[in-house]
């Protein structure tokens, strides 16, 4: 599963929920931001709409970070930031 919020993407790889008993990236979204994330049949859900996400995203990066380190490793969060290959490259980071 994949959604956007107002600037990022977020990447639930939703085999690595299977047999998480933590669900620490719904807690995470309840605690830190706004509730995006729900439980299905013990996997996050999101049920709202693209303009909704857009709307209610806060962009706090819990998830990932909850389900790295007590979920199962599932949750991905892409942050484009533009320029930043064209720096890597001139500065030889890549």
């Amino acid at each position: 599963m994949q959604f956007h919020e107002r600037t990022i993407k977020i990447i639930i790889d939703e085999s690595k929920c299977d047999g998480c008993t933590t669900h620490a990236c719904v807690d995470a979204c309840k605690t830190f931001s706004r509730s995006i994330l729900g439980l299905k049949d013990g996997k996050p859900v999101v049920e709202d709409s693209a303009d909704e996400l857009a709307r209610k995203g806060t962009e706090c990066l819990a998830c990932e970070y909850e389900c790295w380190f007590r979920g199962n490793g599932a949750i991905t969060i892409e942050v484009p930031i533009k320029g930043l290959s064209e720096y890597r490259q001139r500065h030889g980071t890549n």
